[in-house]
């Protein structure tokens, strides 16, 4: 895949993104910003936390993007007893006495992995180190994962009996964490009307491994200005209790602030989400356009927010 421009390089992606996202939405009805956010993700070399309750379709649509994105996929139920090794894999004896390793479900590229909350934090934590290493180690022999390597994990807010919450620490691995609503009764309508026949969507495959991996450097190389940069910063400044950049609200309403992964996800979510926009450098606007997802689940609201109903996502357009 040659271009003679970094800015024609920018112009594909920009096509392909439009083409991939109207592929996946002959299968996924409305959820549009929800798309959005997880083929950002895709290109920013990023994972996705989604939030919400049963019957969203996260399940379809991660498997979508994956048949779109010619991508392999694998999906993991997790579930109170759900061991390491029933995700990375383990070492088992063969018939010729010696040790083989056998790689579980994670060796894949793209990875669902549903209701992670509902699993043991040992469990939760063989999957993070996945995620951050982008690779697994098993009797001290490191086995490298698939390239492009995207977890997309779902989180079901309404049944916490029996759940184990992630850390903050642990939800930082997360580039995004994006919230599914319910659909509008219109898009209800044209979704019943689409699953209860025998019509199968014939979805085409636009990208592939080798491409995705090449628009993920492409992503990185993308200039930006000094004031979008500065201003990315200082957005997560402004996240920090009892420090220099605090607004009033922040010194309010949260305990915790974001830490610097999130400056970095920001100017990387604002790169890319300016090039699937067609343009070749990310603007202020871009830095707000992702702020939301990436800041939601960093910043960690006191009992006052809470007691007075104020939402991460209120807090975080407050900062704008």
């Amino acid at each position: 895949m040659i271009y003679t421009s970094e800015a024609n390089a920018i112009d594909a992606l920009c096509a392909y993104y439009k083409e991939t996202k109207n592929e996946i939405a002959k299968v996924i009805v409305g959820q549009d910003e929800v798309i959005k956010a997880v083929l950002i993700s895709v290109f920013s070399n990023g994972h996705c936390l989604l939030v919400g309750v049963p019957g969203l379709a996260k399940t379809l649509l991660v498997q979508t993007v994956a048949r779109v994105l010619d991508l392999s996929f694998n999906r993991i139920q997790f579930t109170p007893d759900l061991m390491p090794s029933d995700i990375i894999g383990s070492e088992i004896l063969g018939q010729d006495r010696q040790f083989k390793f056998v790689k579980g479900p994670v060796f894949s590229n793209i990875i669902l992995a549903d209701e992670i909350n509902r699993t043991p934090p040992k469990t939760q934590a063989a999957l993070l180190e996945a995620m951050q290493e982008k690779s697994v180690t098993v009797a001290g022999v490191t086995h490298i994962l698939p390239k492009p390597f995207f977890v997309l994990a779902t989180q079901n807010p309404i049944e916490q009996e029996g759940t184990y919450p992630l850390p903050e620490a642990q939800l930082d691995r997360f580039m995004f964490n994006v919230t599914l609503g319910y659909p509008t009764l219109a898009e209800e309508i044209n979704i019943v009307k689409n699953t209860t026949g025998n019509a199968f969507a014939d979805l085409k495959k636009i990208l592939d491994a080798t491409q995705i991996s090449f628009f993920q450097q492409l992503i990185r190389s993308i200039p930006v200005a000094d004031n979008v940069l500065e201003y990315a910063v200082t957005l997560v400044a402004k996240t920090r209790p009892n420090t220099p950049y605090a607004t009033t609200e922040t010194n309010k309403y949260l305990t915790w602030g974001a830490g610097p992964r999130a400056s970095q996800n920001l100017i990387i979510g604002a790169k890319c989400h300016a090039a699937i926009m067609g343009k070749y450098s990310p603007d202020v606007e871009d830095v707000q356009a992702v702020a939301e997802a990436i800041l939601r689940h960093r910043i960690v609201r006191n009992y006052k927010a809470e007691a007075e109903g104020i939402s991460a996502t209120a807090i975080i357009k407050g900062l704008f």
